[in-house]
Parts: structure tokens; C-alpha cells; sequence
């Protein structure tokens, strides 16, 4: 039935730009632009191993393979092998678009309780963060296998060979990775792992300028290289994440058995209008269906007719971001353990009556509406960290990757193998299981559950189903205002894709109003506070976009200047 649904909804959604399209006098034809390559990642190690891939003439999803591999080994703070994926695939040839979901799986020991503690009450959040039961079974290997099954043209073998030699050679510490290692600000700061991997032999800790080399991780590749994912899914690394996991303090309960069972799933994406483009997102337990409703909840606004210095565009977008946040928090869980509103949330009529809620001041914290096909659950109390990376791959034959990554929060649980970070994935499920009135949260734990993600790698096509753009980014919670901030500028206000990375982030949930406060100014903050918004500094400095535009048949891409990223393209080899 989802199925269905979500077919109709890309059909109608691209039904209504074809009867836009004569308007746009520079859309991009796909026909039209050289062959390009190009390669958007938060790390440039990471974008010089997609671009060597691609240049030997790999496709996107080989590039993406390499991609992956050096960013667990270069950011491992954000990703890597041992955490979960979204990939949102545009096929060049067919001009399709699919949906991969690598997302980590509770094991079938977890339970609604797991992170309640004897009295009934949730776990402090370091604690549970640092616990063995955090970990979920690992997906981003398995879901890089099934895209290169499908979609590759390098043999797996030869993908892993940048990451092994920097991994063996070392890498030198940037001043990103530097800052987490000495902020000690964050549970894994203490980690046993986390301090061995970026201690000196003296003891002393690694810093910003220091060699750090991974022997265990190279290893490690060299095997999945040539065993395949199994590498990692059984066999000796699978025994040792096992034990890992299980090992104190709240050893979990993860067996051999979850690990070897593990698939990823391919997904139809969740299509929705957005001025003159289809805009395409993972489904849930994605929350693409949240940045929809947001971009929908916007076109019925005037923000498109302002810009980034008018405070009533930065009022708006912090209205109808609220508005979203209260439906996503109450429905968007796993599809396969609750029933979720797509369709309901997404409806015109439904959107527009959510969009008149935005007043001419910022009140109390807005409400979940009542969608068709909402059912009533218990609150939800889901933290969701910052982490995650996001990057987009481009081959020379049109085939675009865009895919968010993570190991959810800072080096995820702080326990190593074989030289990656385990995710602790499974503290992206609400904690408190129920609400006072006893129901149960859509997001909480249950085993063989997926939990809900802010990850939202999108492509946006125009009404020929040419490929006009992706976007995606870090963030945590924060990732849907972060993404959509960057389509507003890039798209209504016309900014090349660097400066629209750039503008300000304001994050507004609840009655929260976090942002880079430093980076808007005065006048804006005043005008905002006028309006009820008193802006206070917090996950702004979090995100971590990156964003690709075919313009007038020139690639146009940008990275976060928040983090060490690099946008490259050139022409196909």
C-alpha cells in the first residue's frame, strides 16, 4: 500500500511541473551539458578518492564505495563502515530514481525497555550512549553492496585501495577531527577505544598537525576487498563486534545471527512538488516526508519574494519548521511496526490548513495536526545527536549518489573494531518508551526495528526528468531545516549553491530557537525578537551540507564551510 501511495503521490507531484515548465527559460537539459564527473564531500581525502575512481572510469555508486571507506578512516568522528545509510540514486539512462535504505536493525534481543533503568526511568544519555546496547547492526557495507550489485562497473576488489594505503601510511589530524579529540566535550571523550586510537605512544593525546595511522582498519579493507561484505557480516570481525557490543558497562544483545541476517531494503522514493522541481527523499523511517511537508508549508508563504536579509523570510522558515517538527515527531516511525500518514501529512488541503497556523508572532509550540490515516501515539522524546556526513557522487554517464552516512553521535558509541567506530544508532529511538497515558511512542525500541532518521539525501529533477540537483546533510534532528535552508536560497533566492550552504542555520523545535547567532545580524535578531524569537546559540555550528545544481548545463556545486568539505567536478574521462 505505501508502495502505491507513494508512486501516486511522485506522478501527481510530477504532473504539476510539467504544467510549469515552458516557464523556465534556463532549465537545464541533460542533453544539453558536457559529460561531467563530480564528487561533494565533507572531507577532501573522501573527494579525491571518489574523484580517482571515477576518473579510472567508475560509475557513481564505485565512487561512492571509496568515498565511504575514506571517510571512516579520515571522519570517523561522523561515519563509517560500522554505522547506517540513505542513498537516494538518480539512473542517467532510465532518468529513475530509487531509494536504498541502509539504516541500522535492533537486534532481536532489544526490548521497549532497553534503556530504562530499574525504577522505570530513561538512562542519563551518556550512559546509554557509551552502553553496548546503543549498537544496531550495521548497515552502510551491505547497503554499498547492493548499489554496486546493481549499478557498478569497477570489480568491488579495486575500490578499497586509497583508503588501505592512507590507513597504512597515515593521514595527518585536521583541525575538525583536532577539535573533537581536544574539546572533550562529549560522552566518548572518555571512551577506553576512543583514547587508545588517538593516544601517543608517551601516552600523551594526538592533536591537530599529529600523523594518526589505522594498521587494524587496513587490514580490515583488504579483507572486504576480497571477501566481499561478508567481510564484515560474519567471520572474525563479525565475532568481534558481537563481543564488543556485549562487553560492560550495559552490554547489549547482539548475536551472530542479527549480523548475518542483516539486508537492506530498496525503496520507492517520496516525490513532492517544490516550485518548479520534483524533489525526491527517502520514505520512513526517513524523515523525508517532514522535509516535504516543510517545503509545502513554505509555498504557501511569501518567503520566495524575500531574501536572506529580510527577517520575515528567517520568521517564516522558523514558523513552518515548528509546524513540521510537531508531525514528524508524532508519526514518522518504521513503516514495517507502525502505520505512518505519509499521504495524510503530505495532503494539499491538510498542508495549507497546517501553514495557517503561522501567525504574525511566534507562540506557543504548535501541535501535531491530525493527518488522514494518523493514528494517536504516545509523545515522543527522541534526541537524536548531531553526527552523520553527507556526500554526492556524479559519473560521466549521469548516475547521481547522494547518500547520508552516519554513526549517529561523536565516534557513535566510542567502542572500536578493527580499527572503525560501532555505531550507537539504537539511542536514535525514544528512550521513554511510553507517554504518561501509557502509549507507545512510533519511535520506540522493538527488535528487527529500524529507528527513525533525520537523514535526507534528496535529488531534485525537473518535469522532463532530468537531473537538476541533490542536497544532503549532518545534523541530527536538525538535518530537515538545515537541507531545506539550503533549498530556499539556492532555488527561491537564486544564490549559487556555496552561498546558500552558507546562509545562517536557525533550527526551531518546540519552543527551542537555536542558530549561528554570530552570523545574522542585528537588525534580524532584533526584528526576530520582536516577532517571539529569541534566538539562542546551539546547532547551528552543526550542520554539515552539501549540495550539487546543474545550472544552464554548468555544475554548480558547494560544500559546508563549517566543516574541511571540497565540491570538485570535471569533465568525464
Amino acid at each position: 500500500m505505501l508502495r502505491k501511495i507513494l508512486a501516486v503521490a511522485a506522478s501527481l507531484a510530477l504532473a504539476a511541473c510539467a504544467a510549469t515548465r515552458d516557464r523556465v527559460a534556463d532549465q537545464p537539459a541533460a542533453q544539453a551539458r558536457k559529460a561531467q564527473i563530480f564528487v561533494a564531500a565533507a572531507n577532501p581525502l573522501a573527494v579525491e578518492a571518489g574523484m580517482a575512481v571515477l576518473r579510472r572510469g567508475g560509475s557513481a555508486a564505485d565512487a561512492a564505495v571509496a568515498v565511504q571507506a575514506m571517510l571512516s578512516l579520515a571522519e570517523p568522528q561522523s561515519s563509517g563502515v560500522g554505522g547506517g545509510a540513505f542513498i537516494t540514486y538518480y539512473d542517467g539512462k532510465s532518468r529513475r530514481i530509487s531509494v536504498y535504505d541502509g539504516r541500522e536493525v535492533a537486534p532481536k534481543g532489544a526490548s521497549e525497555g532497553m534503556f530504562l533503568d530499574a525504577n522505570g526511568k530513561a538512562l542519563p544519555f551518556p550512559q546509554a550512549v557509551l552502553s553496548g546496547r546503543a549498537t544496531g547492526v550495521p548497515g552502510a557495507v551491505r547497503l554499498l553492496d547492493m548499489v554496486h550489485e546493481e549499478h557498478g562497473k569497477l570489480p568491488w576488489r579495486t575500490l578499497f585501495g586509497d583508503a588501505e594505503r592512507t590507513a597504512r601510511e597515515g593521514f595527518v589530524i585536521s583541525p575538525r577531527l583536532g577539535r573533537f579529540l581536544a574539546s572533550g566535550g562529549f560522552p566518548q571523550s572518555s571512551a577506553p577505544d576512543v583514547l587508545a586510537y588517538f593516544s601517543n605512544a608517551d601516552g600523551s593525546k594526538k592533536g591537530v598537525g599529529d600523523r594518526l595511522f589505522n594498521s587494524a582498519y587496513a587490514e580490515f579493507l583488504k579483507r572486504l576487498a576480497s571477501e566481499g561484505a561478508k567481510a564484515l557480516y560474519e567471520g572474525p570481525t563479525a565475532e568481534r563486534i558481537v563481543a564488543r557490543t556485549r562487553a560492560a558497562p550495559l552490554g547489549g544483545s547482539m548475536t551472530l545471527a542479527d549480523l548475518a541476517a542483516y539486508r537492506p531494503i530498496k525503496r520507492e522514493p517520496l516525490c513532492g512538488r517544490y516550485r518548479i522541481y520534483l524533489v525526491c527523499t527517502p520514505p520512513p523511517p526517513s524523515s523525508g516526508v517532514g522535509l516535504l511537508q516543510l517545503l509545502a508549508i513554505l509555498e504557501h508563504t511569501d518567503i520566495a519574494a524575500r531574501g536572506p536579509a529580510d527577517p520575515q523570510a528567517w520568521f517564516l522558515f522558523a514558523e513552518a519548521s515548528r509546524i513540521m517538527y510537531a508531525d514528524r515527531d508524532r508519526y514518522v516511525g518504521d513503516p514495517a511496526f507502525v502505520t505512518v500518514p505519509v499521504s495524510g501529512m503530505l495532503e494539499p488541503t491538510y498542508v495549507a490548513g497546517r501553514a495557517r497556523l503561522i501567525g504574525e508572532m511566534a507562540g506557543p509550540p504548535p501541535v501535531a495536526g491530525k493527518p488522514e490515516g494518523g493514528k494517536i501515539a504516545g509523545a515522543d522524546r527522541t534526541l537524536e545527536p548531531v553526527g552523520t556526513s553527507h556526500f554526492i557522487v556524479g559519473d560521466g554517464e549521469g548516475n547521481v549518489v547522494s547518500m547520508t552516512t552516519t554513526v549517529e553521535s561523536i565516534f557513535g558509541s566510542g567502542r572500536m573494531v578493527d580499527g572503525f567506530f560501532l555505531n550507537n544508532q539504537m539511542t536514535d529511538f525514544t528512550m521513554q518508551p511510553r507517554d504518561a497515558e501509557g502509549r507507545l511512542a512510533v519511535n520506540a525500541p522493538a527488535p528487527g526495528k529500524r529507528p527513525r532518521s533525520s537523514m535526507t539525501p534528496l535529488v531534485f529533477i525537473d518535469a522532463d526528468r532530468n537531473f537538476v540537483g541533490a542536497a544532503g546533510s549532518a545534523g541530527g534532528n536538525a538535518i530537515l531545516p538545515y537541507v531545506a535552508k539550503t533549498l530556499v536560497g539556492a532555488i527561491d533566492w537564486g544564490l549559487p549553491m556555496q552561498e546558500a550552504i552558507a546562509l545562517p542555520n536557525l533550527v526551531a523545535r518546540g519552543a527551542s530557537f537555536n542558530g549561528e547567532v554570530t552570523k545574522f545580524s542585528p537588525e534580524i535578531l532584533a526584528a526576530l525578537k520582536a516577532r517571539g524569537i529569541d534566538l539562542k546559540p546551539g546547532q547551528g555550528e552543526d550542520s554539515g551540507l552539501q549540495g550539487v545544481m546543474i545550472r544552464g548545463g554548468r555544475f554548480d556545486g558547494g560544500y559546508d564551510p563549517r566543516r574541511e568539505g571540497r565540491a570538485v567536478a570535471e569533465n568525464a574521462p
